[in-house]
């Protein structure tokens, strides 16, 4: 008896575990705190269906270019909540926060840091629950399956097919699942048997915050292609060049333009109007650089 009463004197409360929990969680956050003054940009990623060997194998790789900081969602909104007197704008990453967060601290730029992300990622087969990350179609045209029960699994799936030359042909497209669809059992059995691997394996950004500037940058903005930015940079370009013409406004890039343009407009109106003018029936005049 004197030992169970002695046992039960030794026993910690519930309250105890509570004001540890309490004390090491508050350690954490105040630790993480740090780094937001030590980098210039963090970013938010999620590592929902990272393998942790894959893990591991990118934390080593991109060691010395970032680090990466996983906690628990409710401490990380405790973070945010403890920085944002100093960084203003940093709390708009709690709406990142989805699957299993985790927190990126780098030097480079956020779109520096997308590229890397993506280049370091994998492709994978579809497993089922996940989420489909685009529309996945399954072409006509051939296939190497011979004639079989493959036929009735291919229907199961939406996918009309026929036997043509000893083999199996796919008849017409089939999208088999939609971007943001879960992948259910039996479509991830067919994308396996024709061998597409939809899913990527890597560290999925989904936003990330710039000290310098105050911006969070979301998936949108940073998924975009180096190609892609500047062919919009070089779509922008001409449509403003095309627009500073028709609104006759002058700069050092459309003055040749417009002075040709005011030439031919006074050209053909002297010849409508069967004005005599000097130069009127000549050439246009040479106006490039000047």
């Amino acid at each position: 008896m004197k030992a169970k009463t002695l046992g039960n004197k030794n026993a910690r409360k519930p309250a105890d575990y509570a004001a540890k929990a309490a004390k090491k969680n508050k350690r954490a956050v105040e630790a993480i705190a740090k780094f937001f003054g030590s980098y210039s940009v963090v970013a938010v990623v999620n590592l929902e269906s990272l393998p942790a060997a894959q893990l591991q194998r990118l934390r080593n790789k991109l060691y010395g270019d970032m680090r990466i900081v996983m906690t628990k969602k409710t401490l990380l909104s405790l973070i945010l909540t403890a920085v944002k007197g100093k960084l203003p704008g940093v709390e708009m990453l709690a709406g990142s926060f989805v699957g299993m967060p985790a927190l990126i601290f780098t030097n480079q730029s956020p779109f520096k840091l997308a590229n890397l992300l993506q280049k370091n990622k994998s492709k994978a087969p579809a497993k089922p629950g996940q989420t489909a990350p685009y529309d996945i179609v399954i072409p006509a045209g051939p296939t190497s399956f011979t004639p079989g029960p493959i036929i009735s699994e291919l229907a199961a799936v939406g996918i009309k097919a026929g036997v043509e030359g000893g083999k199996i042909a796919i008849k017409v497209p089939a999208t088999i699942v939609r971007e943001g669809e879960k992948i259910k059992p039996k479509v991830a059995e067919m994308l396996a048997k024709f061998n597409i691997q939809p899913m990527e394996i890597g560290l999925n950004l989904v936003a990330a915050y710039e000290k310098e500037t105050g911006l969070v940058y979301g998936r949108d903005v940073l998924s975009v292609s180096s190609e892609s930015y500047l062919e919009q940079l070089r779509a922008a370009a001409y449509e403003a060049f095309a627009l500073a013409v028709e609104m006759a406004y002058a700069t050092r890039e459309t003055a040749a333009r417009l002075v040709g343009k005011a030439f031919l407009s006074a050209k053909h109106l002297a010849e409508k109007c069967n004005i005599p003018a000097e130069g009127s029936g000549g050439a246009e005049p040479d106006v490039k650089g000047k």
